[in-house]
């Protein structure tokens, strides 16, 4: 390159003397009155212009690093008074940036601060012609930056650096990103007084996001800018600078954190991590996450900080099997408390739903899903469009699109003014039911608990079509589908209650009866969720069927009290005398669980049901099963189960044994039998080893003085 006019002096040394004369030559070549120089004046040799620089001492440059970044060149404004380029100008721009590289790297503390003062005003004059050296300026002054005073000089340094970005804001992100990964104190500093300056950190933060965009997963340039994104966020106000990119820039670091957390739980991951790792993965999920709070924080969202950390959210953003559930919680909390950028976020996840990388794609259909519980947001596309979207992850091989798009679902269920045609909604949801998958499962039995919360649900066709369904879900052997499908039945019951009263006959009061024996064995269901949603079920029975048994179904739910249930089954045994059978054989089914609660349970279940039996409703063989099964569980390993057992087929001895009752009129008859009831001695059972859900201390009553 070219020296300029000013030539190279023979083994002179770099100084701030050359830079100073080069800075007031600049001046007074652009008209301005030359400022006064921070160092004295010292005579300077005279140039010999045509004579061959000899015995020069090298000046070491810092060469650049390859950058991926785009570079955006914008050509200069064209009119009728520019001015033609100054070849002159550039050469001793040149000059001076040469110099200025080599000062920082070289020169003691008072030629330092000198080049970071002159350095700085001639920047501002022209700073858009030191492209190619902008790097190395760069490097300089991460160099000497940590030996300058605090005050003037370093400031004048952190001056230097906004005027460079102001030109070059790629050639200085593309510096500074290397001495970010790992983190290095100075590298920092000089990210957040780029962030403190209004007329840089738009340019700057638009250069980290297009280092996040470049690469195709958690690549060390990556890693590096959003650790710079951390830094700069942080700064207050400058937040400010991602207006017409916030959307995407968040957008960006949640799905940084899904590539984070996949490589982190990838098996070809290494165990042991080297010093050429750049530090182990759970620091940079947590300097993203610490970046996305800092940009929700600094638009005004705090309220979605919060929720997040109460729910448990930024946990799951960085695990590689939740980080999906970690979006839908953003999601919500951002419909809730953020809901000025839902628009824009929804514009930006339209075109990543087609992605080709698994990261990119989930992340937006999460997003996607969970923006649809906003009405405004959902009312952006046309009802069909998002129904056919939906319905159409619903064919995907992939169950987590599955899962998805059911949940979608769910979400667009409960807005009002949306789907209008329960027709094209029900057959994605009740096809689920049959999934493998219970993420699947639980997601359709949520929609369809939405759908009957909304106004004129259609509550006979889901009973007709739950019908044959839904009762082997009550039996499920995953907690998750148990309690979820026993809480869809309480709210069918509770939606069609009305029906229930005045004693229709349909399809809800057809599956309610035969789910009583598994709701009232669910009691005690070792899943605490499972034992709940029965007792909340049961609940809303009693009041649509008008039993009056709330008080004992709920101290059978929380106590050991053979009383209690005793008047349970008396009431069933009165109520619906034709479904005796089937709730004989329902019980009987239940003696050979698995779980010792339930055989438990079901064997003083059967011996109750069984004493409040008249003869005349079931026959022999049904007598002999239960006999025969009520046998098989004296050898169980469980001698609470084994106590029971005996003393319920004692029951059944006692029931077959029974004269049948006279021939009476059928009136007569079942008056009789309610006032009198049955003449066999009830069963006795001894106290249950398992533990209640309640004990007695909890409700102010204490030891055995309790009535």
């Amino acid at each position: 390159m070219a020296w300029g006019v000013w030539g190279r002096a023979r083994g002179g040394p770099v100084g701030a003397l050359t830079l100073t004369a080069l800075a007031e030559e600049i001046r007074a070549n652009q008209g301005q009155p030359p400022g006064p120089s921070s160092i004295d004046p010292q005579p300077e040799p005279e140039l010999e212009p045509e004579a061959e620089p000899t015995g020069v001492t090298a000046i070491p440059t810092a060469r650049p690093v390859p950058c991926s970044l785009p570079r955006v060149q914008e050509p200069a404004p064209k009119g009728l008074y520019q001015d033609p380029p100054n070849s002159w100008e550039e050469g001793a721009l040149a000059d001076l940036a040469l110099y200025a590289a080599a000062c920082l790297e070289e020169a003691g503390f008072a030629g330092t601060q000198a080049t970071a003062l002159t350095l700085s005003s001639a920047l501002e004059a022209r700073g858009e012609r030191l492209e190619e050296q902008v790097y190395a300026l760069v490097r300089g002054l991460l160099a000497q930056v940590p030996s300058l005073a605090e005050g003037r000089p370093r400031q004048a340094a952190l001056r230097v650096l906004s005027a460079l970005a102001l030109e070059h804001a790629r050639e200085v992100v593309c510096a500074l990103l290397p001495s970010s990964l790992p983190p290095d104190r100075v590298a920092a500093e000089l990210w957040r007084s780029l962030s403190r300056n209004q007329r840089v950190n738009g340019q700057v933060l638009v250069q980290l996001l297009w280092a996040l965009k470049g690469g195709a997963g958690p690549e060390p340039e990556a890693l590096a800018a959003t650790r710079a994104l951390g830094e700069m966020l942080a700064v207050s106000g400058c937040v400010g600078a991602t207006r017409g990119f916030y959307p995407h820039l968040l957008l960006v670091l949640v799905t940084q954190l899904h590539q984070l957390a996949r490589r982190a739980s990838s098996p070809d991951t290494p165990k042991a991590w080297t010093p050429s790792d750049r530090g182990p993965p759970h620091s940079h999920a947590s300097c993203a996450v610490e970046a996305l709070k800092a940009l929700l924080t600094g638009d005004g969202g705090r309220m979605v900080v919060t929720c997040m950390e109460q729910a448990g959210g930024w946990r799951r953003l960085v695990g590689a099997h939740t980080h999906l559930e970690g979006v839908l919680l953003l999601a919500s909390a951002m419909v809730a408390h953020a809901d000025h950028h839902l628009r824009g976020l929804f514009g930006n996840l339209l075109p990543r739903l087609r992605s080709a990388d698994d990261t990119r794609r989930l992340t937006a259909m999460a997003f996607f899903t969970g923006l649809l519980q906003s009405r405004p947001t959902a009312g952006l596309l046309r009802e069909e469009v998002i129904l056919e979207r939906l319905r159409a992850w619903q064919g995907d091989p992939e169950p987590t699109v599955r899962w998805l798009g059911l949940l979608g679902l769910g979400h667009l269920a409960l807005s009002r003014g949306k789907v209008r045609h329960v027709s094209k909604l029900l057959p994605a949801l009740l096809g689920a039911l049959g999934e493998g998958d219970a993420r699947l499962v639980d997601a359709a039995l949520g929609a369809l608990r939405r759908l009957l919360l909304r106004p004129r649900a259609p509550v006979r066709l889901l009973s007709a079509e739950l019908g044959p369904r839904l009762p082997p879900l009550l039996d499920d052997a995953r907690d998750s589908v148990r309690a979820s499908a026993v809480g869809l039945l309480g709210t069918l019951v509770r939606r069609g209650r009305g029906g229930l009263q005045v004693g229709l006959r349909g399809p809800l009061r057809k599956l309610v009866l035969q789910s009583l024996v598994p709701l009232l064995l669910r009691l005690q269901d070792p899943s605490r969720d499972a034992a709940e949603s029965s007792e909340w079920t049961l609940a809303r029975c009693d009041h649509a069927l008008r039993w009056g048994l709330l008080e004992e179904m709920v101290t059978v739910a929380h106590y050991d009290s053979p009383e209690a249930l005793s008047r349970i089954c008396h009431c069933l045994v009165q109520q619906y005398p034709s479904h005796i059978p089937s709730f004989l054989s329902q019980t009987q089914g239940y003696l050979r669980s698995p779980q010792d609660p339930l055989r438990w349970a079901a064997a003083v279940l059967l011996g109750f049901l069984v004493h409040h039996t008249s003869p005349s409703r079931v026959n022999q063989d049904l007598l002999d099963s239960l006999f025969q099964d009520l046998g098989q569980l004296q050898n169980d390993p469980e001698p609470a189960v084994v106590a029971a057992a005996q003393v319920s087929a004692q029951q059944v001895a006692l029931l077959a044994r029974a004269p049948p009752a006279p021939r009476l009129p059928r009136l007569l008859r079942l008056g009789l039998w309610r006032r009198a009831g049955p003449h066999r001695p009830p069963p006795v059972y001894a106290s249950s080893p398992f533990q209640p859900r309640s004990v007695v201390g909890r409700w102010g009553c204490l030891g055995s003085g309790c009535a």
